[in-house]
């Protein structure tokens, strides 16, 4: 017998959620680390520099006449790491740097025309995969994933100056 044309028919129950297990997470933790890897390397293959480097190279065509300081707290790495990246930057011959008029222990950095049509050529964020995908998170879901990270590293014992390094350095 045929239910009456005035009740819809209920759809299937959904099927059951794998369960979470320390397996599952890790194969999530593995897909995460390929995706940034991946692109990465397609970043590398494409214009022959780092994932770091490209980065700081956007920050200093976005930003004409930025300091050393400024790069190094736009990237949230240590100065030092970001000082590695501009004289490679200024090897390759890709950015310009001069010293402040007002203060000559200052430098402004300035990307070169060879340094904009790299850049022209890369596909994809400049800064990677994973920040740009953590921006997109709400508030709350950056909240809990940062205390679920505090709680995994806490059970790692791990190094935690290691947050100042580049993915693409990892």
């Amino acid at each position: 017998m045929n239910p009456p044309d005035h009740i819809a028919p209920q759809p299937a129950a959904p099927a059951p959620a794998e369960p979470v297990t320390p397996a599952k997470v890790l194969r999530r933790f593995r897909v995460v680390f390929n995706a940034v890897r991946s692109h990465f390397r397609q970043m590398e293959k494409q214009v022959g520099l780092g994932g770091a480097q490209v980065w700081a190279l956007s920050i200093i065509k976005a930003n004409p006449g930025i300091g050393m300081g400024e790069v190094a707290a736009r990237m949230d790495i240590h100065q030092s790491t970001a000082s590695n990246l501009v004289k490679a930057l200024l090897r390759k011959e890709l950015i310009s740097m001069d010293k402040a008029p007002t203060d000559r222990r200052n430098v402004r950095l300035k990307i070169l025309p060879a340094g904009s049509r790299l850049l022209k050529k890369v596909s994809g964020p400049f800064e990677g995969v994973l920040p740009e995908a953590l921006s997109s998170l709400t508030g709350d879901t950056l909240q809990r994933l940062d205390e679920d990270l505090g709680q995994l590293i806490g059970l790692l014992s791990a190094d935690e100056s290691a947050e100042s390094t580049p993915l693409a350095h990892l």
